[in-house]
């Protein structure tokens, strides 16, 4: 019995996302979006859980299909956790908060939604789109930062400018008038400067 314990055990451990490229510290997802494409790269070395998290639900493709519902412009772009019905999708366990990992709520990077009690993220996220200090620990917890976009700025600038209503069907402010749907995720191969050099070296080169 024990065997079979520690069995199921180690499988569970394996599925929660640090199996996906597990020597890379930073991986990269690309996300494709129908206002275009964004790619990120995460931050493993200081929000392992969050990173993980993420990198679960885009290994089990289930972001795809998914909206963002809530854009404050100067503020956050947030998505991850609804359908185009605004049925929420299944969840994971909830995540150790890891706002504390001295990554900033800045401009451009991505991190972990979740409800008044700090340990509740689950699948929600979001773009910050202005460096926003009352997300970032102090006397309460904060928001977890778990990474950065690297590409497709324009993109996330594109979002934060949308129209947005009160949807009285459900009760919700700030949902974008025309969906936002991210249509696909996918976790890119690792990064690596000196290949990247030498594809652009190739052929003639400029002094």
């Amino acid at each position: 019995m024990l065997c079979l314990l520690l069995t199921s055990h180690s499988a569970n451990a394996a599925q929660d996302g640090s199996h996906i490229q597990p020597d890379n510290f930073y991986p990269r997802v690309k996300l494709e979006t129908t206002m275009g494409d964004i790619v990120v790269e995460l931050d493993r070395t200081r929000a392992p859980r969050s990173a993980n998290n993420f990198l679960r639900y885009v290994d089990k493709r289930s972001f795809e299909g998914t909206i963002f519902h809530r854009i404050i412009e100067g503020f956050v772009v947030q998505g991850g956790g609804y359908d185009e019905e605004f049925r929420e999708k299944p969840k994971f366990p909830p995540i150790i908060n890891e706002s504390g990992n001295g990554l900033k709520n800045d401009m451009y990077t991505i991190a972990m939604a979740r409800e008044n009690d700090p340990h509740t993220a689950t699948r929600q996220f979001f773009f910050n789109v202005n460096d926003n200090d009352s997300l970032n620990p102090g006397r309460d917890w904060g928001y977890a930062v778990f990474g950065m976009v690297v590409e497709g700025y324009d993109v996330v600038d594109a979002m934060a400018q949308v129209e947005t209503f009160y949807k009285a069907t459900i009760g919700w402010a700030d949902v974008p008038r025309e969906p936002i749907i991210l249509t696909k995720a996918t976790v890119l191969p690792p990064f690596s400067p000196t290949t990247e050099q030498s594809a652009t070296n190739d052929g003639d080169t400029q002094p």
